[in-house]
């Protein structure tokens, strides 16, 4: 197991407890909001926000309110699950100015989450058939025989009434298929509830809450270093495996920028200004259902590049995904493929539009799991203020 595993499992033993509930999640992050709008800001600019670098010895409070529609399409799954989601996080950012363009940044963000289809959950996640299913299948097929043996006593206690057998008979057969159409419309029921609104649309759910709490440490405008915790409370239990209760991820990244990040095309920028957009990302992450099962972990090492086109901002990023599924799955670990754009634009002073897409390939599939395309794309504005 690797190192970040053994870590990222150390810290949850530490704070998570299924016994806990939603004041977990609101304790440390009562604070207040942002984080997605600067994260993306560090990354399109080389290792700096997209706020002016703090003088040394400074400190700005930023509160900010972020909308935000999104959704999951899993394609390499049975029956395609889809899930959708409206958040509105409220929160601020506190910056302290560093010495060479440095900063020290802490974010928070607190917010309901309106849920169709699936709750969000972390990258990975398999379904696995339970043994209570078998068990039910193997009692139906008990009482199947036992009727049968039944039935047979039955006419046999009936010889010398051939024609009231043959009626009964008859009518028994009817009983035998009802039960059995029966029976296939509870199939189709609970594969229906198993497929948590799979190929049908993603009906809407409940209200659950989610958050977000990050440090940043920027020592100079090329390199940057953050650890982020992202808990995520599950209100109701309707087509969710894991039920009601708190998600954990926890995550860290390193950023470093090869150059300023000022490369605008439309300013008459050329390809040879593209190196000062370019930058390399390493990012961790690990995940735990709502009961505390470990989902997985995984690290992308990516290349990104970061422009603009006049006012628009655009960062690209893509490379490999190590996946390393939780023991729960029964799978081996992978190596996935994935990318990322993000599209960036101000309307107003303190308005900022903002959509992104994220494809990941999965390239190796098992049970509960397939080949193929998983897709993440969200829209929404954020508020400075």
């Amino acid at each position: 197991m690797s190192t970040s595993v053994l870590f990222s499992s150390f810290v949850m033993k530490f704070m998570f407890s299924p016994k806990r509930n939603l004041l977990v999640a609101l304790i440390p992050l009562s604070l207040c909001l942002a984080g997605d709008l600067f994260n993306r800001d560090a990354r399109a600019h080389g290792a700096g926000g997209g706020e002016a670098p703090l003088p040394a010895g400074q400190f700005r409070a930023l509160p900010v309110i972020t909308i935000e529609g999104h959704g999951g399409f899993e394609n390499n799954l049975e029956g395609r699950p889809q899930h959708y989601a409206i958040d509105g996080m409220f929160g601020v950012v506190l910056e302290w100015g560093l010495p060479n363009n440095g900063s020290f940044t802490l974010e928070a963000q607190l917010g309901p989450a309106l849920v169709w289809g699936e709750a969000e959950h972390f990258y990975g996640r398999v379904h696995v058939e339970s043994d209570h299913d078998d068990h039910n299948e193997h009692a139906s097929e008990h009482e199947h025989d036992d009727h049968g043996d039944h039935a047979s006593e039955h006419e046999h206690d009936h010889d010398d009434h051939e024609d009231h057998a043959s009626e009964h008979e008859d009518d028994h057969g009817h009983d035998d298929h009802a039960s059995e159409h029966g029976d296939e419309h509870d199939d189709h029921d609970n594969h229906a509830e198993h497929t948590h609104a799979h190929g049908s649309g993603a009906p809407f759910r409940r209200t659950d809450i989610k958050g977000f709490l990050q440090a940043r440490y920027q020592p100079n405008d090329r390199l940057a270093l953050s650890v982020a915790w992202e808990p995520y409370y599950v209100t109701g239990d309707e087509g969710e495996d894991f039920g009601i209760g708190l998600k954990n991820e926890l995550g860290a990244e390193v950023v470093y920028a090869f150059g300023d990040g000022d490369v605008n095309f439309a300013l008459g920028d050329g390809l040879e200004s593209v190196i000062d957009g370019v930058f390399v990302s390493v990012e961790n992450r690990s995940g735990w259902e709502s009961d505390g099962t470990f989902i997985g972990n995984y690290t992308d090492p990516w290349l990104g590049l970061g422009f603009n086109i006049d006012l628009l901002n655009v960062t690209l990023s893509g490379g490999p995904r190590f996946y390393t599924p939780g023991s729960y799955s029964g799978l081996p670990q992978r190596t996935d493929w994935g990318g990322e754009i993000e599209l960036e634009y101000p309307i107003a002073e303190n308005v900022v539009l903002f959509a992104h897409w994220e494809p990941v390939y999965s390239t190796e599939g098992g049970s509960g799991w397939g080949v193929g395309w998983q897709h993440h794309v969200g829209t929404g504005l954020s508020l400075l203020f």
